[in-house]
């Protein structure tokens, strides 16, 4: 693919400022993420704003990006999470090179992590129709209803964690789910440790999910535990003004404390 960002990783490359250029290729399924370490090979890579997963997920991996020079093809919801590792001290100012197609493909922009917010800023988390439809059946649901249908989901879930595994923002080095001393959540698949699985790790996300949707993406049960973020973002936007996806310039909404903050969650 022809493209401004080819052009520029190539340029890359050849200068010696890069060893890694992570982006897409196509494969037999669609598109899958491509890392690409020869100027030669770079004609293999593709890209849209639309695709998944999200490659901001391998820029905290130290197996894969320690000692290396890397440029990374970032979508909107990359960036998004980029600013968000950036802020969370996951990663430094100058440790990628961030390099970002528009979405009508006009320009190619060339980022430093703390620019990012700017960028971004302006440009709106939107659910696809699909999502959206989805969206619209569960807020015409009584909350009894509500419980059964993410029950009847989560009872699917087989504990593979593929959506942790899809995550930027899921970086622990060890979760709650693999801590045994004490137990918080066991291991294993079943209704109710589902749910728990589930829950707390909506609540880890909570102000801090781009709403990329690579999770539901990820799992090979069909759950849409993605939609359940894409709500919490939107009780965050409504409840706090924090705009879904929006850089945390002031502190992420249940990471922040403040003795003047409203208790009117109390009942």
């Amino acid at each position: 693919m022809d493209n401004k960002l080819n052009t520029k990783i190539k340029e890359l490359f050849a200068k010696g400022e890069i060893t890694l250029a992570i982006g897409y290729e196509k494969g037999t399924k669609g598109v899958r993420p491509f890392f690409c370490r020869k100027e030669e090979d770079v004609d293999r890579m593709v890209f849209s704003n639309d695709y998944l997963p999200n490659l901001a997920v391998y820029l905290t991996k130290k197996e894969l990006v320690a000692g290396e020079k890397v440029a990374v093809a970032c979508t909107i919801s990359a960036l998004r999470s980029i600013a968000f590792l950036f802020r969370e001290n996951q990663i430094g100012q100058d440790q990628f090179k961030i390099l970002h197609l528009s979405p009508n493909d006009e320009y190619m922009v060339f980022l430093k992590p703390m620019d990012i917010d700017v960028y971004i800023d302006h440009i709106p988390s939107v659910p696809s129709e699909k999502d959206k439809k989805i969206i619209d059946m569960l807020d015409a649901m009584t909350p009894k209803e509500r419980w059964a249908w993410w029950s009847a989901q989560f009872s699917k879930c087989i504990k593979c964690y593929a959506c942790r595994a899809a995550c930027p923002m899921c970086y622990c080095t060890r979760c709650i789910v693999d801590n045994n001393r004490p137990q918080w959540i066991e291991p294993w698949a079943a209704p109710l440790s589902n749910m728990e699985w589930q829950i707390s790790r909506v609540m880890h996300l909570a102000g801090r999910c781009v709403g990329c949707g690579a999770c539901g993406e990820a799992c090979p049960e069909g759950i849409p535990v993605h939609l359940l973020n894409r709500k919490l973002l939107g009780n965050i936007e409504e409840d706090f003004g924090v705009k879904a996806g929006a850089a945390p310039k002031n502190g992420v909404v249940l990471n922040t404390f403040n003795p003047d903050d409203k208790e009117n969650f109390i009942r």
